[in-house]
């Protein structure tokens, strides 16, 4: 059944897709790509020629003039919480991934007695090194998705389906939790963690050393490399492997040896740090004239983006020379915006506000592009909002597959059918407990615990220390216009809808706890602490 509520509809020349043979599916997901990376993107937002940016993505720019781009699709702050979102097509929060940790005591791995009401892979604390003050203290996340969530690969049940790169959901190499544990059939490589080394990481993936000398399993479950040989870079590493599995699906579908359709789901480590590329590749981005274009100067950086899109020329190729293009959708997205924080910044997310950890634009607005030639139509954008929950339901349908009930996201299909048609206006919800030291981009300092919403053109965004702030999305994309004191019946309706949301959604362990020690006379923020946090908590 179609969720999407559709207020006129007309035939966009793709209806039967969802009806179509079977549907073979390469869903590309990118880490820490900001949504002007892809110079196409870049192109439509500021008017800019693609031949004057500095970043180079004619593979990335081909899925969008050939396919369906979403100038307004959503993803998490971060990247957990943005998996945990396409894998079981509910807000991350609710699951408790409100935040992606590096490698984190829990009560699992530290083989401790879970308290009641909390859960063996939640954190026992995660913090940043801040001299600031802080008025709350950071609340829990989890770091393992539970087994017995109904996740895309079981939703996607007609489909031979494999997992390939990064995880990140695994609660740090636990047992039980990896890829196949989530129903894939296949995980050639992959490693359940944050960041990779771009050389030299098979020793570090195939390890079996144990993260947490405490956990109670004979060995690491962080992953596994795959046999060798392997390719000096990562990124083409992981290309080379998931062209072998479309080769071998495609072989056993013509021999009849294994007749599925096949879904891959590729997790690319690229862009994330630590940022390592081949020199020769950054020496072709060192002077190059475009340096410095919207704020884009880093040549390793630069020379990372062209290896994820080479990737994606791989990938179009093989489908193009196998004959696979006529039934093979390919769907390319990023977890999180890019990252504006490191000294010099990565990227610059211009002129979106904010990067990655940042509940503004520049930090959860990334690319979403179905590319299907021939039942796609080319070079069109869908200015509908979507949201990375939406994944899953969309690619049910496509495939057949039953929706489950018990999720946030929606169908796409009417918007791939006709990306004009008029919908009714949704609401998205974020949430991020941590005080982190990610400088906020008004005021320099480390961001507090926010929460946001976007409902209809507005978005409101909660900055726990009692600011907060309201935005007309569509008149003001840049979020240069607070609308807080203007629209004060709007910013109290919203207020209210999100603290609802967060009270019937997040359980309390999730939420930040006030600070006892904080001292207001030597906050440095200009404006003061207010605990607004009430009517987000459960009734105790």
């Amino acid at each position: 059944m179609r969720k999407l509520w559709i207020l006129c509809c007309c035939c966009f020349g793709v209806a039967s897709l969802a009806a179509r043979e079977p549907l073979n599916i390469v869903f590309i997901l990118a880490d820490d790509l900001g949504i002007t990376d892809i110079a196409a993107y870049a192109s439509h937002y500021t008017g800019k020629p693609v031949e004057d940016l500095y970043y180079e993505t004619p593979h990335m720019d081909r899925l969008v003039g050939e396919g369906l781009a979403f100038s307004q699709h959503y993803a998490n702050q971060l990247c957990s919480p943005t998996r945990a979102a396409i894998m079981s097509g509910q807000y991350a929060a609710r699951n408790g991934f409100t935040t992606a940790t590096p490698k984190r005591e829990t009560y699992y791995n530290q083989d401790m007695e879970t308290p009641e009401g909390f859960y063996p892979h939640d954190v026992l604390e995660h913090k940043d090194p801040i001299k600031e003050q802080q008025a709350w203290i950071n609340g829990r996340t989890n770091t393992a998705l539970d087994p017995a969530l109904t996740t895309l690969p079981k939703v996607l049940a007609t489909h031979r389906s494999a997992f390939i790169g990064k995880w990140h959901l695994g609660g740090h190499g636990a047992k039980g939790f990896g890829p196949l544990d989530q129903g894939f059939d296949e995980a050639p490589a992959w490693f359940d963690a944050g960041g990779s080394v771009y050389f030299n990481w098979a020793g570090g993936w195939n390890s079996k050393a144990l993260p947490f000398p405490e956990m109670p399993q004979k060995e690491s479950a962080m992953g596994t490399a795959g046999p060798p040989p392997y390719a000096d870079y990562l990124t083409d590493d992981l290309t080379d492997r998931a062209l072998r599995f479309i080769e071998t699906a495609a072989a056993d579908q013509r021999s009849g040896a294994d007749t599925r359709p096949f879904f891959l789901y590729f997790n690319h480590f690229a862009v994330h740090t630590p940022l390592q590329a081949p020199k020769e590749t950054m020496a072709h981005f060192e002077d190059k004239p475009q340096k410095g274009t919207l704020g884009h100067d880093q040549a390793v950086y630069a020379a990372m983006v062209k290896h994820l899109d080479d990737s994606v020329g791989r990938i179009l190729q093989i489908l193009e020379t196998r004959g696979l293009v006529k039934n093979t959708l390919v769907v390319f997205t990023s977890d999180n915006g890019g990252v504006e924080y490191t000294n010099p910044a990565a990227t610059d997310n211009f002129p979106f506000k904010g990067g990655k950890a940042c509940l503004f634009e520049g930090g959860v607005r990334v690319p979403l592009v179905f590319w299907m030639p021939g039942e796609i139509n080319g070079g069109v954008w869908c200015d509908t909002p979507a949201n990375c929950i939406d994944h899953l339901p969309t690619l049910a349908e496509l495939t057949g597959n039953a929706i489950p009930d018990d999720i946030d996201g929606i169908s796409l299909v009417p918007l791939i059918e006709n990306p004009k048609v008029e919908t009714e206006p949704r609401t998205f919800y974020w949430h991020y407990p941590f005080n982190v030291i990610v400088k906020h981009p008004d005021n320099g300092l480390p961001l507090t615990p926010h929460s946001g919403l976007r409902s209809g053109d507005y978005k409101l965004i909660w900055d726990w220390h009692g600011k907060v702030e309201l935005f007309d999305i569509v008149k003001d994309p840049y979020e240069a216009n607070d609308l807080s004191k203007d629209m004060p019946d709007k910013k109290a309706q919203l207020m209210q809808q999100l603290q609802s949301w967060i009270k019937e959604s997040v359980a309390e362990r999730y939420l930040p706890i006030l600070n006892p020690e904080y001292d207001a006379s030597k906050d440095e923020r200009l404006y003061p602490f207010i605990d607004l946090s009430a009517p987000a908590r459960a009734d105790k």
